[in-house]
């Protein structure tokens, strides 16, 4: 790619307060975009805008609401005149407790709240931005994870969760072309603010205070290290960008380390 590759170009990216896609929003900003950001908190809105100023667009708003999601699109169509980019990104995590220890009831909970921000809060996103991304013949790229492939990143209800977008990916590559161009990112191991759920009790617990949790990952992948949500950033450019990509589409580019040959882990030399 030459120049900046979102050059005049709008994004929206949900849960671009912290993390991935934080990093995701000042990237996209860096490549000329500007950029609306659906968070969580005032703070987060406040830390984008003293960032980026006027190139971004916070809205404080929960990704399992319709009227939040709706709300988001129509604030980036009024402010910047168009909609060319959805960046699909928030989620929870179940921080991997063991399908047996949870009971039924907790299951289920934990379940409804897990899908309604992993899976729910993604097809309300993309169905309220349909309209705007149709008419600039413009493009989705959803936030996966190296758990859309691999067990053992998660426990059941987020590898279920994050299994499941690979379908939606799919699916909606082949009902919104050739308009719409619908691809992925898998990110593996990411030293995240990753949240738990309020239903388990886990709401404040973040993924990159589990300690040790560094190591964990700097011994699975073959690289050898834990990621940084920078990492990730150039791939959503490149899905995002029409003349890097135009041509591409139900694609999920993976971003985890080379875990595909992992094996049994990380090969020791000598």
């Amino acid at each position: 790619m030459t120049g900046r590759a979102l050059e005049g170009e709008a994004a929206l990216v949900t849960g671009g307060g912290k993390g991935i896609g934080r990093a995701v929003v000042d990237r996209f900003v860096a490549e000329g975009a500007q950029v609306g950001v659906l968070v969580r908190s005032a703070a987060d809105a406040d830390d984008l805008v003293a960032a980026h100023g006027d190139r971004v667009a916070p809205v404080i708003g929960d990704v399992r609401s319709w009227d939040d999601n709706l709300r988001a699109v129509t604030t980036v169509v009024e402010r910047f005149g168009r909609l060319d980019v959805l960046v699909p990104n928030a989620g929870v995590y179940d921080f991997s407790v063991p399908f047996e220890d949870q009971t039924g009831p907790e299951i289920a909970a934990r379940f409804d709240e897990l899908i309604a921000v992993n899976v729910k809060g993604y097809l309300l996103a993309a169905r309220a931005a349909l309209e705007p991304l149709r008419a600039m013949r413009g493009s989705i790229v959803f936030t996966l994870s190296s758990s859309s492939f691999y067990a053992g990143g998660g426990g059941v209800l987020y590898v279920t969760s994050k299994h499941a977008l690979v379908g939606t990916v799919r699916q909606l590559a082949f009902e919104l072309a050739p308009e719409i161009r619908v691809n992925a990112v898998a990110p593996g191991g990411t030293r995240t603010g990753l949240g738990g759920l309020a239903s388990a009790g886990a709401e404040a617990t973040r993924l990159d205070a589990i300690e040790g949790f560094d190591r964990m990952v700097a011994k699975t992948v073959p690289l050898g290290f834990l990621s940084e949500p920078e990492d990730h950033a150039d791939a959503y450019v490149l899905l995002a960008s029409r003349s890097a990509s135009r041509f591409m589409t139900a694609v999920i580019l993976p971003s985890d380390g080379g875990l595909e040959v992992r094996g049994g882990g990380r090969r020791k030399r000598g």
